[in-house]
């Protein structure tokens, strides 16, 4: 059966949205965020608190084409801070017992319990400088090199929104093959279920989320092929002369880039019709890649994360 059809009817949409964490699933509701994670020893840890979302949120973070870089860097950064904690959390008492190098000991000496966080900090932030750079930077100089090679200069934009689009897809594809990415992977396809099975007002069990759809249009996936969809129009007006200040305004352009591919995140999220249909269907398409099928046990991780994060009467988080 085909999964779309898995779940013919959704009662309302929330929005309830989340993260795959290392072994582990974050959840953001109304009032509650929340975050659950399978410890090496079988149990599963939920750490939960409060947020101030929705109608409780700071003006800037409701007002649209505001809230959507604002909402994006402040998700980004708590969904760091998790995926930080989970990782911490799959440390055990045998991994912390083993001799340290002479470097290792410095930096344990230097910064003390605050060790992983500053190495994940760092860590993610040479990722996603590198990231900027071969994805925004990469496709300009195929391009550049291309339109010597005698292609049309009218054929740039062209050329640099296939060149992201592979860089996408083909790094998403390649690590998803990955241990532990395809296991975040099935956590993600988790995290998914169990918001369509709460959106189907059924109760929250095994059961019933297996036989929903991994898919969901709010995804993050989504998110980031929308905006890599506006960089390609947006890139068809920009200065082509100079390659060094179509990269810099290319960088500019991410804002606004960002906050346009959040407010339709938004309507696809709260409408349901040929046109959410249609700019859901590419996000829809890479979720193939992005979300596994999960295991029962990484179920009940998802429902330990969402349960906490359900507000007291359902019309709360209702659109």
């Amino acid at each position: 059966m085909n999964e779309a059809k898995e779940c013919k009817k959704e009662c309302f949409k929330s929005k309830i949205g989340g993260q795959a964490l290392i072994e582990g699933v974050y959840m953001r509701g109304i009032n509650t965020a929340a975050m659950a994670c399978r410890l090496p020893d079988g149990n599963i840890d939920v750490e939960k608190w409060e947020v101030r979302n929705g109608k409780n949120a700071p003006w800037y973070r409701k007002a649209p084409f505001i809230r959507g870089c604002i909402n994006f860097v402040a998700s980004l950064a708590e969904g760091i801070r998790c995926t930080m904690k989970s990782a911490e959390k799959q440390i055990t008492e045998d991994d912390e017992e083993e001799e340290l190098s002479k470097f290792e000991q410095w930096l344990t000496d230097k910064f003390g319990d605050k060790l992983v966080n500053v190495i994940m900090i760092i860590s993610v932030v040479i990722a996603l400088a590198f990231s900027l750079i071969v994805f925004k930077g990469g496709p300009i100089l195929v391009a550049d090199l291309i339109e010597k090679l005698g292609a049309a200069e009218s054929a740039r934009p062209v050329i640099e929104g296939f060149v992201r689009l592979f860089l996408l897809v083909g790094y998403m594809y390649a690590i998803s093959f990955m241990g532990s990415i395809k296991t975040t992977f099935m956590y993600h396809g988790a995290e998914h279920k169990s918001i369509a099975c709460y959106e189907a007002q059924e109760e929250l069990t095994v059961e019933n989320v297996r036989k929903h759809s991994r898919f969901h249009p709010r995804c993050g996936t989504s998110f980031i092929l929308i905006v890599l969809i506006i960089s390609f129009v947006v890139g068809i007006f920009l200065p082509r002369e100079n390659m060094w200040i179509r990269f810099g305004v290319q960088m500019l352009c991410l804002i606004p880039e960002a906050s346009v591919a959040y407010e339709i995140i938004k309507l696809a999220g709260r409408y349901d019709n040929i046109f959410t249909k249609i700019i859901s269907a590419p996000g829809l398409w890479l979720q193939r890649i992005t979300t596994k099928e999960p295991t029962d046990k990484q179920i009940e991780v998802a429902i330990a994360a969402l349960t906490p994060c359900l507000p007291d009467e359902s019309e709360e988080d209702k659109w």
